[in-house]
């Protein structure tokens, strides 16, 4: 049996923070002298979750899988609660059941626009802004009689404001000091755009997952033929993503090469500094086909021109690796280069939103993960590690010696 400390105190807030500080040295007994707090032991936590509306439909697919895990096919995990928005925007989240003593689970999406509201009559589509303060109104309803609180952040919100140039907001850190200041144990994210935001907050527990390892089992699966080093090449698309890039590589036995982007520093279009032109370093590509290697797709034009590039070098075939297809323009110019047999497919997971009309594209190849994250919360909610699912390439390999086999 595992067991926690739990706090009771006048100040739910600092008592949930003390409480989270010994919770992560069990087995260690702490006696205070002459204090208002009042102690005892506690078994391990009832499990309970909050879907938000932006992960409500995953939201029910964890609890099946849940349930299948633990072989409770009636029990009940997810917990009703109401999100109510007001027609001058302002919101607000009720917990329609009581969370006390419990090891509280919020997921969203901070990046699905299929959300909508209505404000001064009209219709709007949910920001990340809009998402991530649902996400602190699910905490602040949660936060005085939960036990633990985990939020599960795919998209980690802000994740590309992450470092300061200049006279500029620094988003993200301030987003996760503020789920650690109301009270959030732990944070779970996955392939954040730079991994260092771990920094803004050192002293909780931030998670970082692996999704690219299930992105290559399910590609290994799709191949009809074995790949090698002498008909495939792992591209990089820009110096941020060439860790990615050289994980796959070294996973798969492929060489990598980089495509560098050379760009006017001194302009900004639409929230970038645009392209001048393009410099490869790396492999000759010629007759190989390419897997190009990314945390995301936002508008997409980056990776287009860089597999526009390419195809100009002599590639083949050209496959795109990303863990969220934002697809923030649409999806007009990847079915132009599928068409002309630049793109054959692109993998991504259904950590983000994921269009009906999406989808169905031929070109385009989901990757479930909520099973994952399923396996994920019923760990941690019995005290076991999910280091494995950090760095844990085993899937891979095994697929990897059924394909050999033929």
């Amino acid at each position: 049996m595992f067991y926690s400390l739990r706090l009771i105190s006048p100040l739910p807030t600092v008592g949930r923070k003390i409480r989270g500080c010994i919770s992560r040295h069990t087995g260690c007994v702490i006696v205070i002298y002459k204090s208002p707090f009042l102690w005892h032991y506690k078994g391990m936590s009832d499990l309970a979750i909050l879907a938000l509306s932006s992960f409500k439909e995953r939201g029910e697919s964890v609890e099946k899988y849940i349930r299948e895990r633990r072989k409770t096919p009636s029990k009940k995990y997810l917990i009703d609660l109401t999100q109510t928005r007001f027609s001058n925007g302002e919101a607000k989240i009720m917990l329609n059941e009581s969370v006390r003593d419990k090891d509280v689970y919020i997921l969203a999406d901070v990046c699905n626009y299929g959300c909508t509201y209505t404000m001064f009559g009209s219709e709007n589509r949910m920001s990340p802004d809009d998402h991530f303060q649902d996400i602190k109104r699910a905490v602040s309803a949660a936060s005085w009689r939960a036990n633990r609180i985990t939020v599960i952040m795919p998209f980690l919100y802000a994740g590309r404001q992450h470092r300061r140039m200049g006279r500029e907001s620094l988003d993200c850190a301030i987003a996760l000091q503020e789920l650690e200041k109301m009270g959030v144990d732990r944070i779970i994210t996955f392939d954040a755009h730079d991994p260092n935001i771990i920094n803004a907050v050192p002293l909780s527990a931030f998670d970082n997952m692996t999704p690219i390892s299930a992105i290559m089992t399910k590609f290994i699966e799709d191949s009809k033929n074995p790949v090698d080093d002498s008909n495939t090449i792992v591209i990089s698309p820009d110096y941020g993503a060439m860790g990615r890039s050289v994980k796959v590589a070294t996973v798969l036995g492929l060489p990598v090469g980089i495509v560098y982007k050379r760009r006017d520093y001194s302009k900004v279009v639409r929230g970038k500094n645009p392209i001048l032109g393009f410099a490869y370093t790396g492999p000759s590509v010629k007759g190989k086909s390419a897997i190009i290697v990314d945390d995301m797709i936002a508008s997409g034009g980056s990776i287009l021109e860089v597999a526009s590039y390419l195809k100009k070098q002599g590639v083949g075939e050209i496959t795109i690796f990303t863990s969220f297809a934002l697809f923030n323009d649409g999806t007009a110019e990847f079915d132009r280069l599928h068409k002309e047999g630049i793109i054959k497919k692109v993998y991504a997971t259904n950590l983000s939103y994921v269009s009906a009309e999406l989808k169905d594209k031929e070109w385009f190849e989901r990757v479930n993960l909520t099973k994952e994250i399923a396996e994920m919360i019923d760990i941690l909610n019995t005290h076991g590690s999910v280091g494995r699912f950090i760095n844990d390439f085993s899937a891979v390999e095994m697929a990897k010696a059924k394909w050999n086999r033929g």
